[in-house]
């Protein structure tokens, strides 16, 4: 699973003009599931996402996280983060999962967010074509991939 991690003020996802998620200060995940992830994929991206200390202390530092400040997880599908860009210009997106797998995963992935944040998250709607808007903090960015653990 590859996830883009985003440290937001404020994030929303609208669907056909309609908004269907929206959090305050907290995280924007952009998640991606590829043909061999399974359920301990799931476990680690979410023990990472919920634990990560991105959000500063009362020192500035970053040493706090999403869990720490009470803040919001906006969680939307992305096949297109396993995009193959290896040959030719037009990506390939044979290593993303196919679509009902990918969608169990997503889903699990979304309960086991809510689990470990102990509160609702928002999300957007799997395979629909949405309009994500947000607000960056800092701006801060990390990229997390299950299968390459650094």
């Amino acid at each position: 699973m590859r996830a883009v991690i985003q440290r937001v003020a404020e994030a929303a996802v609208c669907i056909d003009g309609a908004e269907v998620g929206r959090i305050g200060p907290g995280l924007l995940v952009l998640l991606g599931c590829a043909g061999e992830d399974d359920h301990s994929d799931v476990d680690w991206l979410v023990g990472k996402i919920v634990r990560m200390r991105i959000f500063a202390d009362a020192a500035g530092k970053m040493n706090r996280s999403v869990a720490d400040i009470g803040g919001g997880i906006l969680c939307v599908s992305q096949f297109t983060l396993h995009a193959s860009t290896r040959k030719g210009n037009r990506p390939s997106f044979i290593g993303a999962a196919a679509g009902d797998r990918a969608m169990a995963l997503y889903t699990e992935c979304c309960e086991r967010l809510e689990q470990q944040l102990g509160r609702p998250i928002a999300t957007g709607r799997f395979a629909a074509d949405m309009q994500v808007a947000l607000v960056n903090d800092g701006p801060v960015t990390i990229c997390i991939d299950s299968r390459n653990r650094e």
